[in-house]
Order: structure tokens, then C-alpha cells, then sequence
């Protein structure tokens, strides 16, 4: 009976969630710029996220592989999976970040509660549950980063203003993830397809971040000086 009193009485508070750039939501609908030097800017909140540690090649890692529906990235800046679906970001020999939709988990894993938080903990915890009690780790970061997303003609101009990496796309195209900085900001940047990208900064530099780029975005909307 207390079971189910305290089933009963679980409360969807998802309707009172803040992303972390809420606030921001209209000015950076204004300072859209069109055109041949258009860029955008808007905020992608509440995206799953789960943190993986396991070695590449293990046993484990095929299952946690299985697990998410798609395989772990190889190498430096790979990315499996898709960015309207499930992605794995590749950051470092054996630590990994899943990403995917709001409430979502990886295939043949059911999320729990009507709560996102519930949600969340029940792909970490089905992750964790595919590491068995080996060597490894399944996290649920979603609260940790928010998710920026950068577009137009004009993006990539944009981010190389304090970008140290090359995003010429002789060495960065879409399906490329790196961690980085943008001006003194550890960022995440994900080039998800031509002419976008995501930013992930950690959710407590989300509004320096967002910014900086709207910020750096106001040139565009003036005809370019020859």
C-alpha cells in the first residue's frame, strides 16, 4: 500500500523547468541575420546526456555499444549515431558522451517515471546496468551542459572569432566533435551539418556563451565593409 501512495503521488514538475537560456530565448530570435550573411542562434534545452567511461574493444564496450543502438566512436572527434536521434561524442580514448532527445533512451532501454529526471537516470542506469561489474561508468550529465545551436552562412566566421580550432572544412565537417574553448569558455562544439553547429558549454556559462556569440553576431547584419 505504501508503494503505491508514494506512486500515486509522484508530481510532474516539467512544467516548471528554466533552461539555463530561457531568458534569452527573444533576443536571440531577433538578432537572427538573413541572407548571404545569415547566422542564427538558439538554444536546444533539456537534450539527454549521459557521461561513458569503458575501454574500446572490450567486451564491455560492445555492450554498452548494444545497449545505446549504435556502435562507440574510434578516433578524435568522431561521432556516431545522429543528431535528431541517439549520437555518441567521442572525448577521449575510453570516455564517451551520449546525447539524444528529451526523455529518450538508448534502444532496449525503458525510461522509468513520468519525470525527466526519472527518464534520465533510467538510460544511465540501463547503460550502467550494460557495464555489468566491470571496470567503467554511465552517468547522467543532462543538467550538466545546455545545447547551443549555431547556423547559417555565416557560422563558421562566427565561432573562428575565439575558436582556436581549425573549422576550415578540409579539417572539420559535419560529424566532427571536439572539446574546446570559446574565448575563455571550455565548450563542446559538434559541426552537425554543413553550415551547423552545436555548442555545449557547462550550464553555469551558458549565458556568458550565448552572449559572446550573439554578441559576435552583430556584424553580420550590416552589409560586409569591402
Amino acid at each position: 500500500m505504501a508503494d503505491q501512495l508514494m506512486t500515486d503521488d509522484v508530481t510532474d514538475t516539467t512544467t516548471l523547468r528554466r533552461s539555463p537560456l530561457s531568458h534569452l530565448a527573444e533576443q536571440m530570435r531577433a538578432q537572427t541575420v538573413t541572407g548571404e550573411r545569415g547566422v542564427a542562434l538558439r538554444e536546444i534545452p533539456f537534450l539527454t546526456m549521459v557521461g561513458l567511461r569503458v575501454v574500446p574493444g572490450t567486451a564491455q564496450a560492445d555492450a554498452v555499444a548494444k545497449a545505446a543502438g549504435i556502435p562507440l566512436p574510434t578516433g578524435h572527434g568522431q561521432v556516431t549515431g545522429t543528431p535528431d536521434g541517439t549520437a555518441v561524442l567521442w572525448l577521449g580514448p575510453d570516455e564517451f558522451l551520449l546525447v539524444g532527445p528529451e526523455g529518450t533512451g538508448p534502444a532496449g532501454i525503458a525510461p522509468t517515471g513520468a519525470g525527466r529526471a526519472d527518464k534520465d537516470a533510467g538510460t544511465a542506469a540501463g547503460l550502467a546496468r550494460a557495464l555489468g561489474t566491470d571496470p567503467g561508468q554511465a552517468v547522467d550529465l543532462s543538467a550538466n551542459r545546455t545545447t547551443l545551436e549555431l547556423s547559417g552562412p555565416s557560422a563558421r566566421s562566427v565561432l573562428e572569432k575565439a575558436c582556436p580550432v581549425d573549422l576550415h572544412p578540409r579539417a572539420f565537417t559535419a560529424g566532427t566533435a571536439v572539446a574546446t574553448t570559446l574565448g575563455p569558455v571550455q565548450v563542446l562544439l559538434w559541426q552537425t551539418a554543413d553550415q551547423v553547429y552545436r555548442i555545449l558549454p557547462r550550464a553555469s556559462f551558458a549565458d556568458y556563451t550565448a552572449r559572446w556569440l550573439l554578441d559576435a553576431m552583430t556584424e553580420y547584419a550590416a552589409p560586409e565593409v569591402p
